[in-house]
């Protein structure tokens, strides 16, 4: 009798939690979204979490991490990598700041909260972008809405 197989681990591992908060798309969705746009990016090993938080968590985290006030829709910090060159990082998203976005700009929640999820693994790999208007003509704003078209059927590029 042979040993079992025990199935191979993803390499790009993504958990996607809600923490006191409904969204209105499957977290696994989110969660493979996120794999998606890392093996578009070439990256071989990750190992990322994102979380889904109150306008109130993430108005604390905003503060104590960047020292501004007020909740806004994503805050990633990305950890580096592991000594084995894995992708680490924690991506906060808030669902009450990303429907105020997707109504100002006309799009649905879920593509907002997709938008949000591309944003936040793209900061995690490394990409940045300018805080001021040139942010969504910067190469990592036009790269994120490539992989939005890419991948979420849903999408047209956000002006």
């Amino acid at each position: 009798m042979s040993p079992a197989r025990l199935p191979k681990p993803e390499p790009r591992a993504v958990a996607v939690e809600c923490d006191g908060v409904r969204i209105p798309v499957a977290t696994e969705k989110l969660a493979e979204l996120s794999r998606q746009v890392l093996r578009a990016l070439k990256v071989k090993q990750a190992m990322l979490s994102v979380t889904f938080v109150s306008s109130r968590t993430m108005a604390s985290l905003n503060r104590k991490h960047l020292g501004h006030r007020g909740p806004t829709d994503v805050i990633t910090f990305a950890l580096g990598a592991d000594p084995g060159g894995a992708v680490i990082g924690d991506i906060y998203i808030c669902p009450d700041v990303a429907r105020q976005l997707a109504k100002s700009h006309g799009v649905g929640i879920r593509e907002e909260l997709a938008r949000l999820v591309v944003h936040g693994t793209l900061h995690a790999c490394g990409w940045e972008h300018p805080e001021d208007d040139a942010r969504m003509t910067s190469p990592m704003w036009r790269r994120q809405e490539q992989l939005m078209t890419r991948f979420w059927t849903s999408s047209a590029p956000r002006a």
